[in-house]
């Protein structure tokens, strides 16, 4: 009904009457201060005619809407517009108080320069004037400051950029529904993820030759040198917990990089040329682990490190942890490699995740140097060092160039290549790991090998695994491989011809308004999936959670699944390439493909960017349940029952008010 009249305002506004000026704007500039300034709108209205105020609620009349353009760029808004004084009414058509100007109206907003030089600015009001009918209207203002130099455009916004801008936007319903809690609890599991991640990388290379029998050296020196024994374990301590803080600093860049942009790292994570960088680099990880050449930094950083150990005190024990840790770095550097690269492609926080899993690496690290220190009889039991070292190097290097080709994947699915399709992937993975099966036999050697005189336990231990592994990954070429989901590329994605390129054979949209349109045909419920190729967490969902046969039924029969691609990296047409107006800040983003364009709508409309973000819809735009992500398959079979339930009460109060 709301649309309806609004269609109709919009129609008989062409009959003459949007030619009259019924709200008649002026602006002006107050300087405050040296670098603030307040620009005011004022408006002359009609007789008997009312202009909507921007805090007018939802579900009425459309809002005024004030945008500033490159705010945040040469200076910053300061809160939100103050308006004059209002009058609130109640609407028997909506059926909400809403709340506009009569007679006139002034709006002032406050800005503080950021950039001295700055002379102009330039803003847009969208607003409604209305009478027995609306008209809306769209005005551009120029302000101009005390001296200075004029902004040059960077971009044009012409009118289709703003016809396919406002098309982007949704009108929702029930929005208070999207702030969902479940959200925060999601990512603190997921921190927590990436912190049992970096435990396993720092027990790892604790067992790299180049570490381990650095561990009774250092715990010598501390019992050696300590005067008492509360000495020793103070010194022990204070040398495990910089090794855990030395970690965790190598994060901050990456939070740097964030405060710089918010989006950037989950930007960069699906960039098809860098995960083709972090193929190569874990390439040259894993020959290197091989043994065909060390990596090594300068000597001259060591030293240094060296002798600044020896000042003692709290900043000589630090500086003996940074050695310990510049000295192993030709063992640990494909690690903390590996960890970086990881989590900088990972989904959510990157710079949070890489911190997490930092502190994990670091503890994990450090915590054999301080027990070892604080209890040296321990060090009794540990192995002698030897040729199992090398082993464990060599294991770690094939496990590398398998996961080096999951970063190839990644840009290949982005980019739809089609270089790397399932079968091939899973026959690159089999011949890496009967590799792997035919070096732990002692029939392929590398440079620090020496002669297999017997098969330990733990190797033909280790070499049953991985046979048994190689015959799991043979049966996923022709069955669903659940342990390794979101690490294949997904089903679909097969040498073999598909009805569909959908998870699971499921009929799937992937342009909101095609959906959207036979959701009202159809009067069934959306299931808005924001997804990612490269998205594994969307992967495990689609074949751990959706293959669930309530929950596959559900979405077969009682949803119109809609799955946007935000980081599809396909050109749109041309004609549907556009520059996009930010309403809060009048900034402008180019779209030129898919995933820039479903990106942005999710972020502009359900303030997210994460993926798999879920989002259930009524045709007529009404959120149905608070939002889902990663979970498992009873929570989300009863969240999508719950939106079920709640679709059929919308339409049952639908045919009431009818």
């Amino acid at each position: 009904m709301r649309y309806f009249l609004l269609t109709l305002a919009f129609l008989l506004s062409f009959e003459g009457i949007a030619q009259k000026q019924y709200a008649s704007w002026t602006t002006s500039v107050k300087k405050v201060s040296e670098t603030a300034y307040d620009l005011t709108f004022e408006a002359e209205i009609a007789p008997e005619w009312h202009v909507y105020s921007q805090f007018t609620p939802d579900g009425g009349s459309l809002p005024m809407v004030i945008t500033f353009e490159n705010a945040g760029l040469g200076y910053e808004l300061v809160g939100k517009a103050q308006e004059s004084a209002t009058e609130t009414k109640f609407s028997e058509i909506f059926e909400v108080d809403e709340v506009f100007f009569v007679g006139e109206a002034k709006i002032t907003q406050r800005i503080t320069l950021l950039d001295a030089s700055l002379r102009q600015i330039k803003a847009e009001l969208d607003y409604q004037v209305c009478k027995e009918v609306c008209i809306r209207k769209i005005e551009e203002f120029t302000f101009v400051l005390d001296g200075g130099a004029i902004i040059e455009e960077t971009k044009s916004f012409t009118d289709k950029d703003k016809e396919l801008t406002e098309a982007l936007i949704l009108n929702i319903k029930n929005r208070e529904l999207l702030e969902d809690v479940n959200q925060v609890e999601a990512k603190k599991k997921g921190l927590w993820g990436f912190f049992l991640i970096g435990i396993l990388g720092g027990l790892v290379a604790l067992l790299m030759p180049c570490t381990f029998p650095m561990i009774p050296l250092t715990v010598s020196f501390f019992t050696k040198h300590a005067k008492s024994k509360a000495q020793g374990a103070r010194d022990a301590i204070i040398y495990g917990l910089s090794i855990v803080a030395i970690a965790v600093l190598l994060s901050i860049p990456f939070h740097l990089f964030d405060s710089i942009d918010e989006g950037i790292l989950n930007t960069i994570s699906t960039n098809a040329w860098l995960n083709v960088i972090l193929f190569a680099v874990f390439i040259f990880f894993a020959f290197s682990l091989f043994g065909f050449y060390e990596l090594t930094l300068p000597n001259s950083w060591s030293t240094k490190m060296d002798k600044a150990s020896n000042r003692g005190g709290l900043i000589g024990i630090f500086f003996m942890a940074l050695t310990l840790v510049l000295v192993s770095f030709s063992c640990t550097g494909p690690i903390l490699g590996g960890l970086l690269a990881g989590t900088a492609t990972s989904e959510g926080d990157v710079a949070m995740n890489l911190t997490f899993g930092m502190l994990g690496f670091g503890v994990a690290f450090a915590l054999p140097f301080t027990l070892f220190a604080l209890f040296p009889n321990m060090l009794s039991s540990l192995p002698k060092s030897g040729g199992w070292m090398n082993t464990v190097k060599v294991v770690l290097g094939f496990v590398e160039l398998a996961f080096a080709f999951k970063f190839l994947s990644n840009a290949d699915l982005v980019e739809h290549w089609g270089l790397l399709k399932r079968e091939i992937f899973i026959g690159i993975w089999i011949l890496i790991f009967v590799l792997l099966v035919i070096y732990l036999f002692g029939k392929l050697k590398f440079p620090h090998d020496g002669p297999l005189k017997k098969m330990s336990t733990t190797r033909i231990g280790l070499s049953l695994i991985t046979i048994a592994f190689v015959a799991y990954l043979a049966f996923g070429f022709t069955n669903r491989l659940s342990l390794l989901s979101g690490i294949l590329p997904p089903e679909f994605y097969s040498v073999s011809p598909t009805e569909n390129d959908c998870p699971l054979g499921l009929d799937c949209y992937k342009d909101f308004e095609e959906g959207l349109a036979v959701a009202k045909s159809e009067n069934k419920p959306v299931l808005l999936d924001f997804t990612g190729w490269a998205c594994q967490n969307c992967r495990r969902m689609e074949e751990n959670v959706w293959v669930k046969n309530e929950v596959y039924d559900m979405l077969s029969n009682d949803y119109i699944l809609i799955s946007l691609y935000v980081d599809d990296r396909k050109e749109l047409p041309v004609a549907e390439q556009f520059n996009f107006k930010y309403r809060s800040s009048g900034r402008i983003k180019e779209i030129e493909t898919v995933g820039e364009k479903w990106g942005t709508f999710q972020s502009v409309n359900f303030k997210s960017a994460s993926q798999p973000y879920y989002v259930l819809l009524s045709p007529d735009m009404e959120v149905l349940n608070t939002p889902q992500q990663y979970t498992d398959a009873a929570v989300y079979s009863t969240w999508l029952r719950e939106g079920l339930q709640n679709f059929e009460k919308t339409k049952q109060t639908a045919a009431n008010s009818d």
